[in-house]
């Protein structure tokens, strides 16, 4: 992807792309932004494991999972394996690294180990590197930077469209995977329920191809990189969350209370309800908002 600076009204210069001195330069950026990039909260650092091996990075992300991040400094470096090794440790080791989140964060945090998460970040990824990942169906995410003059850091995430799904369990890693299913969450509600949900989830996917519809335990997520909105589907209502601060929020209505102090299982902190179709294209409107707030 181009870079362009804008220079005046007539002129753009294209930004040149500039390398990090080495991967430690890069995985320390990484880390003190850890979670202005991808909203997870920075544990530690080479984290040793018992067997010698060191953790790149150690984060907890917005569902308190556990999340393991290594980088990749050129193609024949084997990260996927490494990492996958890592992950098993992890959960093997639980203990350890609840321990260190009581440490860093806090004894009132709850570790979901439903999806432990290893994100690889690199320059650029071979063919066999994404082969690997749509091999394996565990939560391993490839992420891609750009390094630009003027100090310009650009991430993305590398589509992995055609990863295999429904298996519960690689032969390449011992975890388990909880999965969850939006029919999961639609099971029991009422058809005027169903209805409100359908048509507000096909308005949120339709803002951006890009959008990850992601059901949980407790509510349907919708991310990019981090998550912009939440839905819990309830027997009268659909309850939405929404991932901005008031202050960012233009709610013309007024209809989304704050509920920082008050217990939820999602990330985000303002909520409202529609119980019908008429308020969709309302919620919509405040769903947008939060959205392009993580763009």
């Amino acid at each position: 992807m181009s870079i362009f600076q804008i220079l005046s009204e007539t002129k753009v210069k294209k930004a040149r792309v500039k390398k990090f001195r080495n991967e430690k330069e890069l995985q320390k950026l990484f880390e003190i932004n850890l979670e202005e990039i991808f909203g997870i909260r920075f544990l530690a650092t080479e984290f040793t494991t018992t067997h010698g091996g060191r953790i790149d990075t150690l984060g907890l992300d917005e569902e308190d999972s556990p999340v393991i991040i290594e980088y990749k400094e050129n193609e024949k470096d084997n990260v996927i394996n490494q990492g996958l090794f890592y992950l098993d440790w992890l959960v093997d080791h639980k203990g350890d690294f609840e321990l260190l989140v009581q440490k860093k964060l806090g004894s009132n945090i709850k570790v979901n180990w439903d999806v432990p998460r290893l994100i690889l970040i690199a320059q650029s990824y071979n063919e066999y590197d994404k082969y690997a990942v749509n091999r394996i169906s565990e939560n391993i995410e490839l992420k891609k930077y750009i390094f630009y003059d003027n100090d310009v850091l650009f991430v993305e995430n590398i589509d992995l469209s055609n990863r295999k799904i429904g298996t519960k369990k690689s032969k390449k890693t011992q975890i388990v995977y909880k999965e969850y299913t939006v029919e999961d969450h639609l099971n029991g509600k009422s058809n005027k329920i169903k209805e409100i949900f359908r048509e507000l989830g096909e308005k949120i996917i339709n803002l951006d191809n890009k959008i990850n519809e992601k059901p949980l335990k407790h509510y349907v997520a919708y991310e990019l990189d981090r998550n912009f909105t939440e839905i819990v589907i309830q027997a009268n209502a659909v309850k939405v969350y929404l991932d901005i601060s008031k202050n960012d929020l233009n709610d013309q209505k007024n209809i989304a209370e704050d509920c920082t102090e008050v217990g939820h299982w999602t990330t985000g902190d303002r909520v409202f309800k529609i119980s019908s179709l008429e308020e969709v294209d309302y919620a919509i409107s405040l769903i947008k908002q939060s959205y392009e707030s993580k763009l």
